[in-house]
């Protein structure tokens, strides 16, 4: 239980309290990768974040070491070249174009031949970026620490966290260092609201004004995960568990802390949380079905020291980040892509 405690306690100041070694590199840059990208037969070998599938079939990973691109036969690490940053987050937008977040050194925008990485400098709220998210506009939204910057293909518009409240600033201000607070997820929701998940309050903007958003008049706080449901409810995953608001009822199913959550094609909810008092993590998946039972139907889908993002592939397979790399669940096994393919 001590060793444990050492490698969380490690973990925690690994992702928090550290630049994560990258300097706050500035200014928009443009970076010609005319070198071959390096292909391999292994996936990530560090904390494996988010994964996304791209409209050609890809799968995309955002690493601590790298951000990896799975043709379903071998790994190519595509920033190799490029950065060593450690990156958080993938997003391919509605034009094809990827976006990479990294911690210290801002945005990466990739149209498949050349980067471009954005900074402060540029407007970027903050060098430390942990989300990505593209809204029906086709503006893109940045989730960093000290707030949220909007980019709309031209410029930021940034929005700050000023201790309990939220606001866009207009003068221009940017973090050179890292605040407190930073933006863990975004969402726009069907009536057109956004949504804000921070390590501090959760927020919905109206576009004119952000809300706390609250649950008997107690703030929903640290929430690391947001997703819209095909029927319009809301989830929320973070340090008070698992929360569903259907636009006026709250149903909570689990207190353990969540930190991901995706729901399938066919209506079912799966979570990495924790699980035996912190000991591990678990990959679960909520019986959509049974969500409306008092008792839901959980199935532990595998428990690894750490659980990250989450990705449904269009082949029906389930690929997942972990402390240590990705991994693919296909209904029966798990791969294991750290060292080489090879079933566990």
């Amino acid at each position: 239980m001590i060793k444990y405690i050492g490698k969380y306690v490690l973990f925690l100041l690994l992702i928090f309290c550290t630049s994560y070694g990258q300097s706050q590199t500035g200014g928009k840059k443009t970076i010609n990768s005319e070198t071959k990208d390096i292909i391999t037969s292994h996936g990530p070998k560090s904390i494996t974040r988010n994964i996304i599938q791209d409209k050609k079939g890809n799968i995309w990973i955002a690493a601590f070491d790298g951000i990896f691109r799975y043709d379903g036969k071998s790994f190519t690490n595509i920033t190799s070249k490029v950065s060593s940053a450690r990156f958080f987050s993938v997003l391919q937008d509605k034009k094809g174009n990827f976006w990479f977040a990294s911690v210290g050194s801002g945005v990466y925008y990739y149209d498949g031949k050349s980067f471009q990485n954005f900074t402060t400098r540029d407007g970027l709220l903050n060098n430390d970026v942990g989300c990505i998210y593209e809204d029906k506009k086709g503006y893109i939204w940045f989730g960093v620490f000290g707030g949220a910057s909007r980019y709309d293909g031209k410029s930021f518009r940034n929005y700050i966290i000023n201790g309990e409240a939220m606001n866009e600033d207009r003068t221009g201000k940017t973090f050179p260092n890292r605040p407190p607070y930073e933006v863990n997820s975004i969402i726009e929701d069907k009536t057109g609201k956004f949504w804000f998940a921070t390590r501090g309050n959760t927020f919905v903007y109206d576009g004119e004004k952000f809300t706390v958003f609250t649950h008997e008049n107690k703030p929903f706080k640290n929430v690391r995960s947001l997703i819209e449901d095909k029927k319009g409810n809301i989830w929320l995953g973070g340090t008070d568990g698992l929360w569903r608001y259907n636009g006026s009822t709250f149903t909570n199913f689990t207190q353990k802390f969540v930190g991901y959550i995706i729901e399938d094609k066919k209506g079912n909810i799966w979570t990495s949380s924790e699980r035996d008092a912190g000991k591990a993590w678990a990959l679960s998946r909520y019986d959509g079905k049974s969500l409306s039972d008092k008792k839901p139907t959980v199935t532990e889908i595998a428990n690894k020291s750490m659980t990250f993002g989450i990705l449904e592939a269009t082949d029906g397979k389930f690929w997942f980040g972990s402390f240590n790399g990705v991994h693919r669940y296909d209904g029966n096994a798990i791969t294991d892509f750290k060292d080489e393919e090879r079933q566990k």
